[in-house]
């Protein structure tokens, strides 16, 4: 009977040893095809948004931008990449998983992450249009033309010797890095080929964009911070998201539950992992984020997921095609042509929503007339183009955010998490170290792109107290 006993429960222990193996490799499986999808994108948005202006090879992209960061990436060396020059796709293959995962470009839209198994996007892509004129004929910072001056109290040598060092003997992998001072680029570096008007990936950066949108809107009237967010999936009588308001997701304090594992969780490439599941799933972002609960009461804290900058692209489409126009041509229209950018790309999901928590594209000299546009208090060459007050409050710190180090979809620097850079300072951030920091009270924007493995905050940090003291009436503060 003992050994009966002993011989059941070898039997139950192996079967559930079975069981957690067969989960896992299913985990692993999934795990591969996320990761393929996403990989497919980047190499497609190297190729044909980055090659606007720097044109590599695929094998080139991979090697400079995927494989070498293994936790962004993930990538694999079993994984098989093919690209399709006439489709202008590209397909990755992964062992164990049944289809390949495909991203095709579609011209002013960038690339997309197609769905399983489905060979086409659900909108119709347009030839995003601009009213401006050559840059060469325009003056700066609409065109060009006299975007350079030198000033006598900035030391030309020390901040040669700051953008030097910026560049060189780290390994930050910085490609772009740009300093406009007094309204007018002082000095500035490029590497690898990428130049001023490169279209580079800006990861969250494009948060901040989808703030400037939400401005023009709010300057317009067409809709206000403290109205609750017009999200139809929240407007049930007995439905709590019908509290959330604009503010509150500009300062991703809606409380909606969102979850965030980051990359280093074994689930962290799971359809589980809410917050990043839209940068390797080819899923309806805007769907994907307003379709969640409530996990705490709306304004009470700052947590930083992608949920509420998406959910403003939803409203921001939705205000934009009840007038009767069109959401894809509508940030050039509205904001880039307004402020002389030329080069962002900001890319869809298959259904035609922008994606702008982390697949949107600008060039240095573009995020740096962004910059200036917030230095100048929403005032661009003399036109207002954000609501007065605006800069002050993205640059203000949340109510739920005791660090003092978020904003309205901007970081800002009131906490001093950067010891040598003034506490006025605010910037877009986007993964792997791409920032506009501006700073009012040294009259200054400086831009960085290109993608950093790690400890990019100290860097930037000594980067910008470099380039300040350069200015020799300016020093960073104590």
């Amino acid at each position: 009977m003992r050994q009966r006993f002993v011989t059941i429960i070898i039997v139950m222990c192996l079967g559930a040893c079975i069981n957690a193996a067969e989960v896992n490799q299913t985990r692993t499986i999934e795990a591969k095809g996320n990761i393929a999808g996403m990989a497919a994108h980047h190499l497609c948005s190297g190729l044909y948004v980055v090659g606007r202006d720097n044109k590599r090879s695929a094998e080139r992209i991979l090697a400079e931008d995927v494989a070498p960061f293994n936790l962004r990436f993930a990538w694999d060396d079993s994984f098989v990449f093919t690209v399709d020059r006439q489709d202008r796709s590209v397909a990755v293959s992964a062992p164990g998983v049944e289809l390949a995962r495909r991203a095709r470009y579609h011209g002013d839209q960038g690339c997309t992450i197609l769905p399983t198994g489905v060979d086409k996007v659900f909108f119709r892509p347009v030839k995003v249009k601009s009213t401006l004129p050559d840059p060469a004929t325009q003056a700066w910072p609409l065109g060009d033309l006299q975007a350079y001056a030198t000033f006598p109290e900035v030391n030309q040598r020390k901040l040669d010797d700051a953008l030097n060092w910026a560049v060189s003997g780290n390994d930050q992998n910085t490609r772009a890095l740009v300093v406009v001072y007094r309204g007018k680029i002082i000095g500035e570096r490029y590497t690898g080929g990428f130049g001023k008007d490169t279209p580079q990936i800006s990861w969250s950066q494009g948060k901040s964009i989808t703030a400037a949108l939400v401005g023009i809107l709010v300057e317009n009237d067409e809709i206000s911070l403290n109205d609750p967010a017009p999200i139809a999936e929240w407007q049930g009588l007995q439905d709590p998201r019908r509290q959330i308001t604009v503010r509150d997701l500009l300062n991703m304090s809606s409380g909606l539950e969102f979850t965030n594992f980051g990359r280093e969780r074994p689930d962290a490439w799971s359809a589980s992992n809410e917050h990043l599941r839209i940068y390797f799933d080819g899923i309806n972002v805007f769907e994907h984020a307003v379709n969640q609960p409530l996990e705490l009461s709306p304004g009470s804290q700052f947590r930083y997921r992608n949920s509420d900058p998406l959910t403003l692209g939803r409203i921001i489409r939705q205000a934009v095609e009840a007038k009767g126009e069109n959401y894809l041509q509508f940030p050039q229209s509205a904001l880039f042509d307004r402020i002389g950018a030329r080069n962002f790309v900001l890319e869809t999901d298959a259904w035609g929503n922008f994606i702008m928590t982390g697949y949107d594209y600008g060039s240095a000299w573009d995020w740096a007339r962004f910059g200036l546009l917030h230095l100048w208090d929403g005032e661009f060459n003399g036109e207002r183009v954000l609501p007065d007050g605006w800069v002050d409050f993205i640059s203000s710190p949340a109510p739920g955010d005791p660090t003092l180090s978020y904003g309205g979809l901007f970081w800002i620097n009131r906490g001093g998490q950067m010891d040598q850079v003034p506490h006025d300072a605010f910037w877009p951030s986007g993964a792997m170290g791409q920032m506009t920091v501006v700073i009012p009270s040294a009259d200054m924007v400086i831009v960085r792109l290109g993608p950093s493995p790690g400890g990019q905050t100290q860097y930037m940090n000594e980067v910008i107290g470099r380039i300040l003291t350069s200015i020799t009436n300016e020093t960073p503060p104590d």
